[in-house]
């Protein structure tokens, strides 16, 4: 995946454990609090999320941290759902991000985002859920299924993390990603070895499945958005759209997939980008200002006023001497600097800012 480059540096969170972020990309900050099974490095890789990396880079300043226990981060004595959201408030303090769109990802990356935001609504311009829950499915007062289910589990992270067993490999990949291809089935079987050991998986699960978010998604109010798969054998369907009722005036986007990891070789994933870009570009876009038409070299500012006239790639080049492909180069750039998909939204970003 060359066409990705990434700068990975280190925080320290409230007990002092170093965390591992990276920030990819330019533009309007976007904050990833991605599925824990995932790693800094590896990711660049593995199929399972290789996809997910330029896609939601684009046009943005991506930032991914792994979890405390997983990946690059130290391997901490203690996990909570209080130090997990205070080590994203460490992210984005070391990051220097004033405001941010916050990704977060599956039952806990979710209820860590929720919880991020609702605690500072000044820092958060709007909110993406995926695969999300009220409560984990050992909160409240489970019945005795939920309960033997959730020791099952657990037992098998304890006696199969670092067996060879075939059924041990497959167990994790059949219940997040049953419709995955063999290759992407076996990669995120390695993967899930490679972020973190059998007892810190055993840690992290039971704090997400104990956590309840039900209180925290009513004060969550910024503009959010919440995806979720139809079949996801995870986390039920019901279960965001319950979300969905909680958070006042989210809109709920059903997603016509089995994968609690959402995979971008399946057919639902282009509707997915379609629909997710389309919600960063109406939240994030609050109108150009005269600081970031300054951000633009002369030679761009030169190549938007050309755009504004009409002229196509090959008309800029010619009447200033460079080659169609580096007027491609300056028109990528342009984008990125103003946050847009297309020219005609560049044009009139400019406009708007008086240029």
């Amino acid at each position: 995946m060359a066409e990705f480059t990434q700068q990975i540096r280190f925080c320290k969170g409230a007990d002092g454990s170093r965390i591992a972020y990276a920030l990819s990309g330019s533009g309007p900050y976007l904050v990833w609090v991605q599925h824990w099974v995932h790693h800094l490095e590896l990711d660049l890789q593995n199929p399972v999320w290789r996809g997910w990396l330029p896609t939601l880079a684009r046009a943005r300043t991506l930032v991914r941290f792994d979890w405390r226990g997983c990946g690059l981060s130290d391997r901490a004595a203690s996990v909570s759902l209080d130090l997990l959201v205070a080590d994203l408030e460490s992210v984005i303090a070391a990051a220097g991000i004033e405001r941010c769109a916050l990704f977060g990802m599956a039952g806990a990356g979710s209820g860590i985002a929720m919880t991020y935001a609702s605690r500072h609504p000044e820092k958060v311009d709007c909110l993406i859920l995926q695969e999300a829950h009220v409560k984990g499915r050992l909160a409240g007062e489970p019945d005795q299924q939920h309960i033997a289910e959730a020791a099952a589990r657990l037992k098998v992270i304890e006696i199969g993390w670092s067996n060879d067993t075939p059924a041990y490999r497959d167990f994790f990949s059949a219940l997040h990603i049953p419709a995955a291809t063999p290759a992407q089935a076996s990669a995120y079987n390695r993967l899930i070895r490679q972020t973190t050991d059998g007892a810190t998986a055993n840690k992290l699960l039971q704090t997400f499945w104990q956590a309840n978010f039900a209180d925290v998604a009513r004060c969550v109010a910024c503009p959010t958005i919440i995806f979720h798969a139809r079949e996801d054998n995870v986390i039920p369907f019901d279960q965001g759209r319950q979300l969905a009722g909680l958070i006042p005036n989210a809109e709920f986007v059903p997603l016509e997939s089995k994968n609690h990891l959402l995979l971008n070789t399946e057919r639902a994933w282009p509707a997915f980008v379609e629909k997710l870009n389309g919600f960063l570009r109406t939240e994030l876009t609050h109108g150009t200002t005269p600081a970031e038409i300054a951000r633009l070299t002369n030679r761009q500012r030169i190549v938007l006023t050309m755009l504004a006239r009409g002229a196509p790639n090959k008309e800029i080049a010619t009447s200033l001497g460079i080659s169609e492909k580096t007027v491609r180069n300056h028109v990528s750039a342009i984008f990125s600097t103003l946050n847009v998909g297309s020219r005609a939204e560049a044009v009139a970003r400019a406009r708007d800012a008086g240029m």
